[in-house]
C-alpha cells in the first residue's frame, strides 16, 4: 500500500510539473527581459506609450508571442518586426485584449519588437505584458544600442500620409507610418536607437494648435503640462530638428486662431524667428552638452528656392558660435503633400550622405 501511494504521487506531481512547464510564460511589463526605447511611461500595472517610435523589444526562444495591450481611442497601429524583418501591422482596439504578434514560427532564437508607428494625438497605448507560446523560454535583454539619436520634428518627421498612395495627402491614423520616415530609416542605417519627440502640425513659434515645440520638447506625457520627461534616462550621440515648415504657412494667415494668439495682428520680424529658433536649440543644447546636434530643414516647401527659412537657421546656428552643432537643407521635393515613401526614403539618403561626411560616433 505505502508503495502503491508513492507510485500515485509520483505520478500525479510529474504530471503537475509537465503541466507547469507546458504553461505559457508571462513578461509582466516592467520585466528586465524587455529593452524599451522612447519616452514611455512605467506605471505598476503597465507602460504607456504615447510617442511615435516607441517600442519594447524582446529575444526569445520559442514559436510565438501575444501581447496584452489596451489602446485610449482605439486609434493606433504598431509595427511588428521579426527577426529585423516587417511582419505585420497591428490596429489596436480601445478594449483590453490579447493580441497574437507572431505565431507559427521555426522553433529556435527569435527577436520581436512592437513598434508604435502612430503619434501622440491618436491617443496612448497601454501594453501590460507579453505571453511567449508554450514551451517557449526568454532570453536575454537585447543590449542597448551603442548609438542613440532622437529627431525633434513635425509631420514629416511622424510619416504623416506616408502609406497614402492615392495623392489625398490623408494623415488619419491608416495611412501614417513612424516606421518608414525619414528619421527611423537613418536611425536603422546606423544602427541607432531612436526617439522621435515630433508632432504633426507643430511649429517653433506657430502651430496648428495651442501647443508649439520650445512647450512640448520636455514633456514625458504630451498632453499633460506636468508631466515632464528626465533627460538622463537617453542621452542622444546625435539629435535632429526638422522644424518651421508650418511656421513657414502660419505666418501668412493673419486670420488663423493660432496666428492671433501667438501674433495678435502683425506676423513675426525676421529677428524674432531666428531668436525663437536660437533659445528653442540652446535648450536642447543644455539637455544634451555633448551631443552633435543637427539643424536641418525639408523636404517640403520651405525649402524651395527663394524661400527665406533655410536662411533663419542658419543665422541663428551661427549665431550660438558652437562647433557642435550643423545646419543642413533638404531639398524641395516640388510634389504635392506629405513625403511619399519613396521621399522619405530620398530624404534619408540625402541625410545620411550629410553625417556619414560630418558626424563622429
Amino acid at each position: 500500500m505505502r508503495k502503491l501511494y508513492f507510485i500515485i504521487l509520483f505520478l500525479v506531481t510529474s504530471g503537475a510539473l509537465s503541466t507547469c512547464q507546458a504553461q505559457s510564460l508571462v513578461l509582466k511589463s516592467k520585466d528586465t527581459h524587455i529593452r524599451y526605447t522612447g519616452r514611455i511611461n512605467m506605471t505598476d500595472e503597465a507602460a504607456e506609450f504615447y510617442w511615435t517610435g516607441s517600442s519594447a523589444v524582446i529575444n526569445f526562444k520559442g514559436t510565438g508571442v501575444s501581447a496584452v495591450l489596451q489602446d485610449e481611442r482605439g486609434e493606433n497601429y504598431f509595427t511588428i518586426i521579426v527577426d529585423g524583418k516587417v511582419t505585420n501591422t497591428l490596429h489596436l482596439e480601445n478594449a483590453q485584449k490579447t493580441y497574437t504578434l507572431a505565431e507559427g514560427l521555426p522553433d529556435g532564437n527569435h527577436s520581436l519588437e512592437l513598434f508604435k508607428r502612430t503619434e501622440w494625438d491618436k491617443g496612448k497605448t497601454t501594453f501590460v505584458q507579453f505571453i511567449l507560446d508554450k514551451g517557449a523560454s526568454i532570453l536575454p535583454a537585447p543590449p542597448v544600442k551603442k548609438r542613440k539619436i532622437e529627431f525633434f520634428g513635425n509631420s514629416i518627421t511622424c510619416g504623416y500620409a506616408v502609406e497614402d498612395t492615392t495623392g489625398q495627402d490623408r494623415g488619419s491614423a491608416p495611412y501614417e507610418n513612424g516606421y518608414i520616415s525619414y528619421a527611423a530609416i537613418t536611425a536603422r542605417h546606423y544602427d541607432a536607437a531612436y526617439v522621435a519627440t515630433a508632432k504633426s502640425g507643430i511649429g517653433v513659434l506657430v502651430s496648428w494648435f495651442p501647443l508649439i515645440m520650445p512647450e512640448m520638447y520636455n514633456r514625458l506625457d504630451p498632453t499633460d503640462p506636468t508631466s515632464l520627461w528626465d533627460f538622463t534616462k537617453y542621452t542622444p550621440d546625435v539629435v535632429v530638428i526638422n522644424l518651421f515648415q508650418n511656421d513657414s504657412w502660419i505666418v501668412k494667415m493673419p486670420d488663423n486662431p493660432q496666428f492671433k494668439e501667438r501674433f495678435g495682428t502683425k506676423p513675426p520680424e525676421a529677428d524674432q524667428i531666428v531668436k525663437a529658433y536660437r533659445e528653442m536649440v540652446k535648450n536642447i543644447r543644455k539637455k544634451y552638452p555633448k551631443a552633435q546636434i543637427l539643424c536641418i530643414l525639408g523636404s517640403m516647401d520651405a525649402t524651395k528656392d527663394g524661400s527665406p527659412w533655410p536662411g533663419y537657421i542658419e543665422k541663428a546656428v551661427a549665431s550660438l558660435s558652437d562647433k557642435g552643432i550643423y545646419t543642413h537643407m533638404i531639398p524641395y521635393k516640388n510634389t504635392p503633400g506629405h513625403p511619399s515613401a519613396k521621399e522619405q526614403q530620398a530624404m534619408a539618403d540625402d541625410l545620411i550622405a550629410f553625417m556619414d561626411k560630418n558626424i563622429k560616433w
